[in-house]
């Protein structure tokens, strides 16, 4: 009998070592926190309970990871057997702890020597995520517009004055792959919000490192490493104006790497008349750790989006009926049907701890068609391309350097043709062409640490591209040929400076150049027309910042002179076809400034954050040497540009998990003109969301929200044509409209 308690008792205190006990506290009060995550090699474990404790089942140690939102995270190897008590320190996040890899070179925000913004998670989950324009809209100097569903545009520094419709003069990276075509051109609207875990936007032609762009960088990054954790995730959201959107996600750790897949299928009837859209995406991800030394990303994207074109509006159609569509677009289903795939590898090797090297391979096949009211254009495209950099860490005079060289290479093949438009169906053939698009440059950049607070960096990049248009029917009569455009090779320099007062605070100073070729929608009109001795924009930018990150508050400001010639802008004939020219040249000057800060920050509260935040941009551009036949523009403001904007943020996290996230946006009256005789009045934007979200035993995740966009009802147009024919400026943006949805995730 002695010898089964014996036993006994030996099993049970066996069972009580096999398992690893945890108490977090917070640092700075010792209160116990509830719901901190605990993990090992990526796996989810357990999470803390009311009183802070978490039990772990395990006979072996542990190295745990203990993560909580508004914590630092924490690491410890853990012995079963014995009660560890783990302190979290509140993570006060600012600029100095923000790392951008901006300039292929992985630095805080406050070593970046260029204006660089920051778009992240929580910005895109503030608003309606049936749309990126709000998230980027309250960063200074960014401006997206989307003037029906799914047709966005964006404006860095009034880089859209070249822009109908599309993105123009914007470089577009999506996980290191150029997005954006070598025509120029970039179908943004093909990726969901979904797609996008975080935005970096390098802002005018400091990007030289990217190739051509005066406009700026886009750099976007889809959602985390899938080797991180395995789990599946639902959204479903509702709206005004027949929206509906879902979205179905898994994430599956597989031995050192994993992959992540999503779907998501977003459909909308519209504000206006001719404005429904239905869009369906499926991303496939992976990544996989070979050694120590190798890493491979790979990424696949099908999109199939269908959106129509409700068309522009004169003043006269606007007061009468701000929903209708633009006379003929309904009779001849003004819309576009687009649908594409993307694939990419990613390959990064690590020669040495200083030296490595990063290749991406990608290529891409598009089927576009777009009736219109005038014509009715098909094509059927293949892309592709890759781009490499090697990264070298050194020293020079005993200082760190680090030196960044590669190169880019990207090339198109489309067959377009045009027909006429008969009642939204193909007609007669009017004109087809072969076009082909090549677009490439090598760049170099060193980064030289000269003293311990000041840095010195110097880029190049030198570049060359073509334009190839193979005529192979004009139904008018004019020539089936074969017209080349080759740009000359162009040089872009950049030159900067960043110094460091503290590690909290800085100054930065750069002077950049940069050019942008057109596109080839710009060189090849809708009319039948080649416009191949249209000139690349040429631009020169100084720039000055400054940055403070302390504690709650942040702070960003920059100012700016940017001087452009050979402007590319727009106008339309009588045909409502639109057409470009070069335009002399422009003087932009602008300050950019973002303050935040955190008034409420404490995890046992009930009130766990209270956040303000402001932007505001000022840009005073105007026409230099601008003369269009016998009317000289030049001192007039700058096409399609708001001088003053300013947003104002707010945001409240409670213990319970209900927030509050308000934002108003305040934008200046905008010349629609060249000769700034009609303007869109200066109007405020309101967006609202309140929801309630919380983990529940640590594996579920739960989100309810509603919101509402325009709370105001204000009269605007968010996107509006430029010089057009008829006075056809407005596209009206819709009124006061709801939504709302839930997650729901399980980690496993």
């Amino acid at each position: 009998m002695n010898k089964i308690l014996s036993l006994v008792f030996i099993l049970i205190s066996t069972l009580s070592q096999a398992q690893i006990q945890i108490k977090v506290l917070d640092a700075t009060t010792r209160l116990p926190i509830e719901n901190v995550q605990a993990s090992a090699n990526g796996r989810f474990l357990a999470s803390s309970n009311a009183e802070g404790e978490i039990a772990i089942d395990s006979s072996e140690k542990l190295l745990i990871q203990l993560e909580l939102a508004g914590y630092e995270r924490e690491t410890k190897e853990i012995i079963p057997g014995e009660l560890v008590i783990v302190s979290l320190t509140k993570a006060i996040i600012n600029l100095s702890e923000i790392t951008v890899s901006a300039f292929e070179s992985e630095r805080s925000l406050m070593e970046q020597s260029a204006s660089v913004v920051v778009v992240s998670e929580q910005d895109f989950n503030r608003f309606n995520e049936a749309s990126l324009v709000n998230s980027f809209n309250t960063k200074p100097g960014i401006r997206i517009e989307e003037r029906a569903p799914a047709s966005y545009r964006i404006s860095i520094r009034g880089s859209s004055l070249r822009a109908p419709f599309g993105v123009r003069n914007v470089k577009v990276y999506w996980n290191d792959v150029p997005f954006t075509s070598p025509d120029g051109t970039t179908a943004l609207n093909l990726l969901d919000v979904s797609n996008i875990r975080s935005a970096e936007v390098i802002k005018g032609p400091s990007g030289s490192i990217y190739g051509a762009g005066n406009g700026g960088v886009v750099n976007l990054y889809s959602p985390a490493n899938p080797a991180e954790g395995d789990g599946v995730s639902a959204d479903f959201m509702v709206g005004n104006f027949g929206m509906t959107r879902y979205r179905l996600g898994i994430s599956q750790q597989v031995g050192n790497g994993g992959f992540e897949a999503s779907y998501v299928s977003q459909k909308a009837d519209g504000y206006r008349e001719q404005s429904a859209m239905d869009r369906q995406v499926f991303q496939l991800g992976g990544f996989f750790n070979l050694s120590d030394r190798q890493e491979i990303r790979t990424q696949l994207l099908v999109s199939d989006l269908d959106y129509q074109i409700p068309g522009a509006l004169n003043a006269d159609q606007l007061a009468e009926d701000p929903t209708q569509a633009r006379p003929g677009s309904v009779e001849q289903n003004s819309s576009i049907s687009q649908q594409s795939v993307f694939a990419s590898l990613g390959h990064l090797y690590r020669f040495s701890s200083k030296f490595k090297n990063s290749t991406t391979l990608y290529l891409t096949t598009n089927d576009f068609e777009n009736p219109f009211i005038l014509d009715y254009k098909k094509e059927l495209g293949f892309g592709f391309g890759g781009r490499t950099a090697f990264t070298f860490d050194g020293k020079l005079a005993g200082k760190d350097l680090r030196i960044i060289a590669g190169g880019e290479y990207q090339t198109s093949l489309t067959d377009a043709q045009n027909f006429g438009n008969v009642n939204g169906v193909a007609d007669t053939v009017r004109f087809a062409d072969k076009l082909q698009a090549t677009q490439g440059f090598l760049f170099q950049q060193a980064e030289w640490d000269l003293l311990d607070n000041f840095m010195v960096t110097f880029a190049l990049s030198e570049n060359f591209s073509s334009l190839q248009v193979d005529r192979q029917i004009d139904a008018s009569g004019g020539a089936t040929d074969l017209q080349t455009r080759k740009f000359d090779p162009i040089v872009v320099p950049r030159f900067a400076l960043n110094y460091q007062f503290s590690p909290y605070s800085g100054v930065y100073g750069s002077i950049s150049s940069g050019f942008s070729p057109p596109t080839i929608d710009e060189v090849r009109t809708n009319e039948g027309s080649l416009n191949l001795d249209l000139e690349a924009e040429k631009g020169l930018n100084y720039e000055i910042g400054y940055r403070l990150g302390k504690g709650k508050l942040n702070l960003d400001l920059t100012a700016f002179y940017f001087n452009l010639d050979q402007t590319i802008t727009t106008y339309t004939n009588a045909q409502g076809v639109v057409l470009f020219r070069n335009a002399g040249s422009t003087d932009q000057k602008g300050i950019e400034t973002a303050i935040d800060y955190a008034l409420i920050r404490n995890e046992t509260a009930f009130i766990r954050d209270l956040k303000i935040g402001t932007a505001f941009t000022g840009h005073y551009f105007t026409f230099k040497d601008y003369q269009k036949e016998d009317n000289d523009y030049s001192g007039n403001d700058l096409t399609g540009v708001s001088p003053n904007t300013l947003v104002t943020r707010l945001d409240l996290r409670t213990s319970p998990g209900f927030y509050v996230n308000f934002t108003h946006q305040y934008v200046d009256e905008i010349p629609l003109d060249d000769a700034n005789t009609v303007y869109q009045d200066a109007y405020n934007l309101v967006n609202m969301r309140v929801g309630w979200a919380r983990t529940f035993v640590g594996k579920w995740e739960l989100e309810a929200f509603a919101g509402v966009d325009n709370l105001t009802d204000e009269v605007y147009s968010l996107g509006n044509d430029l010089n057009p024919f008829g006075g056809r400026y407005y596209q009206p943006a819709p009124t006061r409209n709801w939504y709302g949805g839930v997650k729901v995730a399980f980690l496993y």
